[in-house]
């Protein structure tokens, strides 16, 4: 339609106009809202595999096609139904669901519009007003999709769930069951009735962003956030800094973030506060790293006191209480922030030869009768005990448990990525243990396939189920050397789905059958949804990672 400033039509051209579209809406076949069910999901799929991702633990379905009312009312019930994160996601996914029906057409005044949708409201239903975010939080909900039975003026479907996030959970799904049909111009829910009923496997589900080697904008960790909502995993593992650059504010030591690459590539406390709640209204916790000793290297940028000396500047200066009282405030200024109980303190691939080289720490060292490793050990513990006086978790990364496990809290989770075999050993000896093994979930490794991704099992190796309960999850992990904004999304996407597939679904439906015929498809199908939600998922196919495609062809099938 033209602009309000711009002259107006001539009334002939308007009766010209309107005759030819009254003309054409007799011409035209009359659409339906019952279009034929071409599975779950709708196009891309075929056979009976349900084009969901991650697969619901158990589902049931029919054989009906049900329309959706692009006026879909939110109706809701229970203490926290009425919380403002379940009102918030239910605008974000009738504006996803529906993104192709708000589209001015000049047939639409003359095209018949359904007098009766079947779905014209979703009601949630959420008994508990709790919205507290911490590890084990009650992600389950059911979910009920079916034609109204004639009692109701409207028909509905029914989100259930004890906490808003399992109401989360479920309004993601209800969106991959809603198509758009481009024969009628309208949203479908194809092989309803659908029952669902669903919940994780795993309480931990993570994704570790780098941005120390790489500053990403606000604007994209929020994408990113979004992205991960769409596959249900749960944890951003923030890992903020590292030896290039240090690029968060911390007020009690205001020096810290000169070490930031420039001053444009900084995240103020705000930013940090803002990230944490945005993450928290998608149901994903944020997880800060702060690695020590090792990767530190930044730090001394605006307090060269930390390095040993000017030429070794890393590990951070183990001699100096100084050290340990600037690690004090600093994790007092982010505790603060980040609410979650668990926080990463690192602790990997430390090289003690500065401290044995630089005479005054090689002094230290000789004082109190330690070697090196010895001065590890008691660096990484007294990180732990400062992180634990401020009511956190410590995580660390496994080398910290495979050089001196009888030294660590016992409040430590192992956080595995250096190969197979350590989750067995750690949980062996009470510890809890995240899977991060680098052969399959370091997604910077770009030579490996999905289904490498996708058959890499957390309890593999575990056969005690008192032990297997100890593996809290897994996560990918996006190490920044070589992405940045311009190609972040596509390497995270779509192979982190395939983890995420693991981390959720029931362990005997991911791993039984032909990942090809039963997994594949579906994520063919899940990648192109990214797609269409403006996330830039590589094809899944390609022998590299975010490679571009090989050729034309159907996102379904690349």
């Amino acid at each position: 339609m033209p602009p309000p400033d711009s002259p107006p039509r001539p009334v002939l051209g308007r009766l010209v106009a309107l005759i030819l579209a009254l003309l054409l809406q007799l011409l035209l076949p009359r659409p339906s809202l019952a279009a034929s069910s071409a599975g779950a999901g709708g196009g891309g799929g075929g056979g009976e595999l349900a084009y969901l991702w991650p697969l619901p633990a158990e589902y049931t379905t029919g054989g009906d096609s049900l329309s959706v009312d692009p006026a879909l009312a939110l109706v809701v019930g229970g203490s926290g139904g009425g919380s403002r994160i379940v009102k918030d996601a239910f605008d974000r996914y009738k504006s996803i669901i529906f993104q192709h029906t708000g589209v001015f057409s000049v047939f639409n005044a003359f095209r018949k519009r359904a007098s009766r949708y079947d779905i014209g409201r979703l009601r949630i239903v959420v008994s508990s007003g709790n919205e507290e975010l911490q590890l084990g939080v009650d992600e389950s909900y059911t979910l009920l999709v079916t034609k109204s039975d004639g009692k109701l003026s409207i028909g509905e479907a029914t989100i259930q769930a004890n906490t808003v996030y399992g109401a989360l959970r479920g309004l993601e799904t209800f969106s991959q069951l809603c198509t758009f049909d481009y024969s009628t111009k309208s949203v479908l829910v194809h092989k309803a009735p659908w029952y669902i009923r669903d919940e994780p496997r795993f309480a931990y589900r993570g994704l570790l962003l780098d941005t120390s080697r790489h500053y990403y904008p606000i604007g994209v960790i929020k994408h990113i956030l979004d992205s991960m909502s769409f596959a249900k995993l749960n944890v951003l593992h923030w890992h903020i800094i590292d030896e290039q650059s240090f690029p968060l504010e911390v007020p009690t030591y205001p020096k810290l973030w000169q070490g930031a690459y420039t001053k444009w590539e900084r995240y103020t406390v705000e930013d940090a506060y803002e990230i944490v709640n945005f993450a928290k209204s998608r149901g994903i916790h944020v997880m800060a790293e702060v690695d020590v000793p090792g990767h530190a290297e930044s730090w001394g940028r605006g307090y060269p006191e930390l390095w040993p000396s000017s030429s070794c500047r890393e590990p951070l200066d183990v001699s100096q209480s100084s050290t340990f009282d600037l690690i004090s405030g600093l994790l007092s200024d982010m505790r603060k922030i980040f609410p979650f109980e668990l926080f990463h303190l690192g602790g990997d691939e430390v090289n003690t030869d500065c401290w044995t080289s630089t005479p005054h720490v090689k002094q230290w060292l000789q004082n109190h009768n330690m070697t090196g490793k010895d001065a590890y050990k008691y660096f990484v513990v007294r990180a732990q005990e400062i992180a634990i006086s401020k009511n956190w978790t410590p995580v660390n990364w496994e080398e910290t448990f495979n050089a001196f496990p009888q030294s660590l809290s016992p409040k430590t989770i192992v956080h595995n990525w250096l190969g197979s075999g350590v989750c067995p050993k750690a949980v062996a000896k009470g510890f809890k243990c995240i899977f991060s093994n680098q052969g399959f979930w370091y997604l910077d490794h770009l030579d490996v396939p999905w289904d490498q991704v996708y058959t890499a099992e957390p309890l593999e190796g575990i056969s005690d189920a008192s032990k297997q309960k100890l593996v809290i999850g897994g996560e990918v992990c996006m190490w920044g050397e070589t992405a940045d904004t311009s190609n972040v999304q596509q390497t995270i996407w779509p192979r982190a789905a395939a983890a995420a597939e693991r981390l959720w679904s029931r362990r005997d439906a991911t791993s039984t059958g032909d990942v090809n015929k039963t997994a594949l498809p579906r994520l063919h199908y899940f990648r192109c949804l990214l797609n269409g939600r403006g996330v830039q998922a590589a094809p899944v196919t390609n022998q590299y990672a975010r490679s571009q495609p090989e050729g034309p062809g159907s996102c379904y099938d690349q």
